[in-house]
């Protein structure tokens, strides 16, 4: 049956109210009355509008209210990143008071000056392919904070990367024993400068401070193989430097006996040819006087041979002439028997001496004629 269907009662209205009877109430005559209610709440007049005075109050409270709500703090490690709308703006916050008006902005706040450390640890593939095993520290701070939120979704998984990355480049470029022994500290230094070109390309805005290669070594496994591996490079290492010490002692040595031969050498040839020099001079002076004087020049040098020949004999024996006999000279036991110079034997000895230089003479003159 419709609704306005008569019959039932009579007509009815789309509320379902019969004819005669009280309808739905009216939304201006409700609005009215909640107007009034609420003015009545704040001590208006009931059945008024809300005064112009109440308005602006609640209005300064709420203007109060969001400007109190837009002030913020910054530490001194803090720097601030305002969104506006959502998208980044270029200016940093620096630690201090700030106000951004809230809803509109968005202050992210990045704690730039803190020292972040991060540790790696893994086997690792050498360029002469040997394992190795090395753990590194790397510490960073945040140098562009708007790039550390903005740029990549998650840093601090990126420089995980990056590490590995490097490590992995640098060790893969180098020999076992550059990573484990001399080696390291410019292992360091290589790690941190690709570190850092790899954040720079990444845009992450983070700073690398130091690289610390705390641990490298051979894996565990073979520890003991590389122990006596290590030992027999150091045993050589010494019958090295053993070798070298005997060689830094010895050629020296050789050196000053070569040296010493030839200075000797030297003396020798200098010596000989200093005599001959001089014998050559006795002999010129030697002929002059003999020039001058033969028959005394040539007593003398006889009488000089005989001194030298008998000085350097123990025994004499002398043919006397105008006999069968020998006259035997114990030089020895009379230079034993001697006391001192000037003694009877001693004068003894001089006095035949003389006679046996006497008596020749004049043989040997004759012999001559």
């Amino acid at each position: 049956m419709a609704w306005n269907d008569p019959g039932g009662g009579g007509p009815r209205d789309p509320w379902g109210s019969r004819g005669g009877e009280q309808g739905p109430p009216d939304l201006d005559e409700s609005f009215r009355k909640l107007q009034s209610q609420i003015s009545g709440l704040f001590g208006g007049r009931g059945g008024g509008g809300i005064s112009l005075k109440l308005f602006g109050g609640v209005l300064a409270a709420l203007v109060i209210g969001y400007g109190i709500w837009g002030v913020y703090q910054l530490d001194l490690q803090e720097r601030g990143v305002v969104f506006r709308f959502g998208k980044a703006q270029d200016e940093v916050k620096l630690p201090g008071l700030h106000w951004n008006p809230p809803i509109i902005d968005r202050v992210e706040k990045v704690v730039a000056t803190r020292l972040n450390e991060k540790s790696h640890n893994a086997l690792m593939l050498t360029e002469d392919e040997n394992i190795v095993d090395i753990s590194m520290t790397v510490q960073y701070v945040i140098g562009d904070p708007v790039s550390y939120l903005v740029q990549v979704n998650d840093p601090d998984k990126s420089v995980e990367h990056a590490m590995e990355s490097a490590l992995r480049h640098v060790v893969g470029s180098s020999t076992m024993d550059n990573v484990i022994t001399e080696g390291r500290a410019a292992l360091g230094s290589e790690v941190q400068e690709r570190l850092q070109n790899y954040l720079n390309l990444y845009q992450t805005g983070i700073l690398v401070q130091t690289v610390n290669i705390d641990e490298s070594g051979p894996p565990d496994q073979v520890q003991e193989a590389f122990d006596d591996v290590q030992k027999a490079k150091e045993d050589e290492q010494r019958f090295v430097n053993l070798a070298n010490a005997y060689s830094e002692k010895v050629v020296p040595e050789a050196r000053g006996a070569a040296q010493r031969q030839l200075e000797e050498a030297n003396a020798y040839r200098d010596q000989v040819l200093a005599r001959a020099q001089g014998e050559a001079d006795r002999f010129s002076k030697l002929l002059t006087e003999y020039q001058q004087a033969e028959e005394v020049t040539r007593d003398r040098l006889y009488i000089d041979a005989i001194q030298s020949v008998l000085s350097q004999s123990s025994k004499v024996i002398v043919d006397v002439e105008g006999g069968n006999n020998l006259l035997y000279l114990p030089l020895d036991r009379l230079m034993q028997g001697s006391g001192t110079a000037g003694s009877p034997e001693e004068s003894e000895l001089r006095r035949l001496v003389d006679e046996l230089v006497s008596e020749r003479l004049p043989a040997t003159r004759r012999d001559s004629r």
